[in-house]
């Protein structure tokens, strides 16, 4: 499934919603659109997966690299983690 990216401001927050697969060049492209956002000034950035269905590897770790920057948020992660368990479960 191919990567949707969706800004939405809300609350003073940036949001960006990530729907579908993320790859490393989905999550370079989102690293960005993030450093983009604060360079214009915008402080509350949060990156939302609750309805992403894949995360690789080396996209984890941009976006943990942005975390622990302190540049986003992330939130929704837990769903994405209870899907990949329910699909392993269903799997198995």
């Amino acid at each position: 499934m191919p990567t949707q990216i969706n800004q939405i401001e809300s609350d003073g927050r940036v949001y960006y919603r990530v729907e579908g697969d993320m790859y490393l060049e989905d999550a370079n492209l989102l690293e960005k659109l993030v450093r983009e956002a604060h360079s214009a000034g915008e402080s509350c950035v949060t990156i939302d997966l609750a309805d992403l269905s894949f995360l690789d590897s080396e996209s984890a770790a941009v976006l943990r690299l942005m975390e622990s920057e302190g540049l986003v948020d992330i939130e929704g992660i837990e769903f994405f983690l209870q899907s990949a368990i329910d699909i392993a479960e269903r799997a198995a």
